[in-house]
C-alpha cells in the first residue's frame, strides 16, 4: 500500500514539475520575441544599430532566451585585409541561430543573408578609391558565401 502511494506521489510530483516546467518556458519568451526578432535581423541601418544596442544590455534581454553565441564569420576572416567584418557576421549568426530555434529559418534565410551583405557594404562606406572597391569586392564574395554555404 504504502509502495502504491509512494508511486502515485512521485508521478504526481513528476506531472507537477512538468507543468511549471513549461509554464516557465512559456514566461521566458514574451509573446512578442517573433516580432523583436524580426526588428533585429532587417536589412537596414536601424536595424542592425537595435541589434548592436541590444546585444550591448544582453541581460535586459534575459527572458526572450535569444541565442547571442557566435563564431563570428566561421572559417572566413573576421577582418579580411583589414576590414572589420566581424559584428556583422555576429548579427548575421544571432538570425541564424534564433530562426533556426524557433524553426522559422527557411522563410528568413534569404533576408538574413540580405541583411549580412547591407552591414558589409556599410563598413565599406568608410573607405575609398581601390580600397572600397575591395572592400565591396570582399563584402560581395562573403554574401555569396553564406547564399550558397550558409
Amino acid at each position: 500500500m504504502h509502495r502504491r502511494l509512494a508511486t502515485a506521489l512521485g508521478a504526481s510530483a513528476l506531472a507537477l514539475v512538468t507543468v511549471v516546467a513549461t509554464a516557465a518556458a512559456a514566461e521566458a519568451a514574451p509573446a512578442d520575441k517573433p516580432q523583436v526578432l524580426s526588428s533585429w535581423t532587417q536589412t537596414s541601418a536601424s536595424s542592425y544599430t537595435q541589434w548592436t544596442t541590444a546585444r550591448a544590455g544582453r541581460t535586459t534581454w534575459a527572458a526572450y532566451a535569444f541565442d547571442w553565441s557566435t563564431d563570428y564569420c566561421s572559417s572566413s576572416p573576421d577582418n579580411p585585409f583589414g576590414f572589420p567584418f566581424a559584428m556583422s557576421c555576429a548579427r548575421h549568426d544571432f538570425g541564424y541561430r534564433n530562426y533556426k530555434a524557433a524553426g522559422a529559418f527557411s522563410a528568413n534565410k534569404n533576408r538574413l543573408d540580405s541583411a549580412l551583405y547591407e552591414d558589409l557594404k556599410r563598413v565599406c562606406v568608410n573607405y575609398s578609391g581601390a580600397t572600397k572597391t575591395a572592400c565591396n569586392s570582399t563584402a560581395w564574395t562573403y554574401y555569396q558565401a553564406v547564399k550558397a554555404f550558409g
